[in-house]
């Protein structure tokens, strides 16, 4: 049935041109040629769309690693390879390799003057306040300085300053000592753990 509009039938045709059909071991032959190829450059070598390259690919479970095409699943030498690089790793870390040994610090002010606010209800005033204001407490005064270490494991060393002290060369120099003293300290209850 041919209508103004265009032909409506249901029933098959013959085309000009049938799509060019081809097996995986031709793509899986062009693929041990050279595993770098893109799925354009696969497709004009078979003779098909790109599209039809990408759908075999997902169908033999091939994927694109670093520019070449690969197995998705692992082979057994590779799944091999793989768990001894692990066993490898797990045995470094238990011979406690060099992140045992950082040790990070920082120092931190700590406020120790630290009144509550209270809630207090109040008639609105003036949108436009006068001229004298109040000053705010002087805050800075009621503070102290925290040095704190730490390392993989937790807390090594911490110290606090007295108000108005800092950290200069030779407090430094001291609380390396200190610290000194107390990873080694650590380490021997570690060890006995």
């Amino acid at each position: 049935m041919v209508s103004t509009f265009g032909d409506f039938s249901v029933e098959d045709k013959p085309r000009s041109k049938q799509p060019k059909k081809f097996e995986d071991k031709e793509l899986e032959a062009l693929l041990e040629q050279d595993q770098s190829q893109t799925q354009e450059e696969l497709a004009e070598s078979l003779g098909i769309t790109q599209q039809a390259v990408s759908v075999r690919l997902r169908a033999t479970v091939m994927i694109q690693k670093q520019g070449n095409w690969v197995p998705y699943e692992l082979k057994p030498r590779g799944v091999e390879r793989r768990f001894f690089t692990c066993e490898q790793l797990i045995q470094r870390q238990q011979r406690k390799g060099f992140l045992h040994w950082i040790v990070t610090g920082d120092e931190k002010w700590i406020f120790y003057d630290n009144p509550k606010k209270k809630k207090y209800y109040a008639k609105p005033v003036n949108r436009y306040p006068s001229t004298s204001t109040s000053t705010r407490p002087n805050i800075h005064d009621s503070k102290l300085m925290l040095c704190i270490w730490w390392d993989q494991k937790g807390l090594v060393y911490y110290e606090l300053l007295k108000p108005g002290d800092s950290i200069m060369d030779d407090r430094y120099r001291l609380q390396l000592i200190r610290l000194n003293r107390a990873l080694r300290k650590t380490a021997g209850i570690r060890a006995k753990t």
